[in-house]
């Protein structure tokens, strides 16, 4: 008994400091991998019973389309010709657009002029050793820009880190920015899909601030350079 006591009395503890940890990496934030979702369906909706409050799809955040706050969003389902934002989660076995990691992703989708940006955003405080925040995405754009990521009303700059492909077959980019700047902070994370020219749809999950650093979009571009002309000296001392 006192062997099964102290066992439990240890998983307790655990689980409380995994907790404690996890909000201190997240700062305020909340529901940043899109995992607290609880969907509840809108009945006598026209796209009933695809259809369900926005709050319960994303606990902790908000949305507009063209400045008008959202109210509701799609349930493993999306539009094929407005503006929306939708979540898929259990049951959602489609790709381009499908689920990215764990049991829900979001999806963002901006079309034709008139209809206007569809933004995603949460207020909260950035982690005091944040350095980066990294998100996964997917994207499809027929616009000069594919989306927006700022804080605070400032523009951020992602970098691609890596790509990846889900279980569900779904292919994604792994971003990072520059958030140092931030760290400690108040404001708001806002995700923006362009509306206005065209499609632009962006899927994203697995939202993360981080102490590493991200190379900033010079400095990659710089990195990736110098490594290809590295690898051409070496051809060609390898073709002599």
């Amino acid at each position: 008994n006192g062997a099964m006591k102290t066992t439990r009395l240890f998983a307790t503890c655990s689980a409380t400091l995994l907790a404690v940890l996890s909000a201190q990496a997240q700062g305020t934030f909340q529901n940043l991998g899109f995992e607290q979702a609880d969907p509840v369906v809108i009945v006598g909706s026209p796209y009933y019973p695809t259809a369900v409050t926005f709050g319960s799809a994303l606990p902790g955040w908000s949305s507009s389309i063209g400045g008008v706050p959202v109210t509701q969003a799609f349930l493993n389902n999306y539009s094929l010709g407005a503006a929306s934002i939708s979540i898929f989660g259990p049951g959602w076995n489609s790709v381009n657009p499908g689920i990215i990691d764990g049991n829900y992703t979001v999806f963002l989708q901006a079309f034709n002029p008139g209809q206007g940006n569809v933004s995603l955003w949460q207020t909260g405080t950035i982690p005091a050793d944040a350095a980066s925040l990294q998100f996964s995405a997917w994207n499809y754009t027929s616009v000069n820009e594919a989306f927006s990521v700022s804080f605070a009303g400032n523009s951020l700059s992602p970098v691609s880190l890596g790509s990846g492909q889900s279980a569900s077959g779904q292919v994604y980019t792994v971003y990072g920015v520059n958030i140092a700047p931030y760290a400690g902070q108040l404001g708001q994370l806002e995700f923006t899909a362009f509306g206005g020219q065209g499609p632009d749809w962006m899927e994203l999950d697995g939202i993360t601030f981080s102490p590493n650093t991200v190379p900033e979009p010079g400095t990659l571009a710089l990195v990736v350079m110098g490594g290809l002309a590295l690898a051409a000296r070496r051809w060609r001392k390898e073709a002599w």
